[in-house]
Parts: structure tokens; C-alpha cells; sequence
């Protein structure tokens, strides 16, 4: 089931939302200070492309670093991500059949807004609930 949810999610909203994720963080590695937004953000793209099967915990070791990038990234990139996350989000939500993808697209958004500090795990992994 998560294989089917999946192809569909790609086809109507996971390449467009994993494409934005990529521009910013091309735009992050420009300057060699933003680089680690640009890697969180490739992370978050193939996190965005296939996200049926995976879910996203806390790092332990995230401290106030991540907490201080985390504020950069929601300025410049991650509240127009959670735009697009709520757009989308809702336009899946008008059809029966695109209502889990709307849910799922709407779980998507506060990665989207606080990528440093997560980690992105299999969800048939123990420690995938903590």
C-alpha cells in the first residue's frame, strides 16, 4: 500500500514539492555559511519525493546550534516550503482520493519549517516512534 501511496503521491505533488526543495538548497549553497541548509534541504527533497514508509524524530545530539539555524531557515526558505506544503495540502484535499495525500502533505510542514535537528527514519524501525 505505501508503494502505490507513494507512486501517486509523485506524480501529483511529490516531484513539484521535492523540485522547490532543491532549488533552495541550491540557492543555501551558494555561500559557504548556508551550506548546511542546502544539505538539510536535499535531505528533505528525497524525504518529499517518497514519504510513505518514513517518518521524521528528533536528534538527540541537536542542541542550540540547531535551534539558531532553524530560525535562519524559517526567514529565508522554510515558511515559503510550508506555503507550498498548505497549497498543496489543500488542493489534494478537494478529491476523496487525494485526502491522505492532503494529510500527508500537511504532516510535511513542520519539517518543512525546522529541518535542522530531525532525522528521517523508516517507520518499521524501533526507535522510528520515540
Amino acid at each position: 500500500m505505501r508503494f502505490i501511496l507513494n507512486v501517486i503521491w509523485l506524480v501529483l505533488c511529490g516531484l513539484w514539492m521535492a523540485i522547490g526543495y532543491v532549488v533552495a538548497g541550491l540557492i543555501c549553497c551558494v555561500l559557504i555559511i548556508t551550506i548546511p541548509f542546502g544539505i538539510a534541504s536535499f535531505r528533505i527533497a528525497g524525504f518529499a519525493l517518497w514519504p510513505f514508509g518514513r517518518t521524521t524524530v528528533e536528534r538527540n545530539d541537536a542542541g542550540a546550534g540547531s535551534l539558531i539555524g532553524n530560525i535562519i531557515w524559517f526567514v529565508f526558505a522554510g515558511w515559503w516550503l510550508a506555503l507550498g506544503h498548505i497549497f498543496t495540502g489543500i488542493a489534494l484535499c478537494l478529491t476523496i482520493i487525494g485526502i491522505p495525500l492532503g494529510i500527508a502533505n500537511f504532516k510535511l510542514i513542520p519539517i518543512s519549517l525546522m529541518p535542522l535537528g530531525r532525522e528521517i527514519v523508516p517507520t518499521d524501525r524501533p526507535f522510528a516512534t520515540r
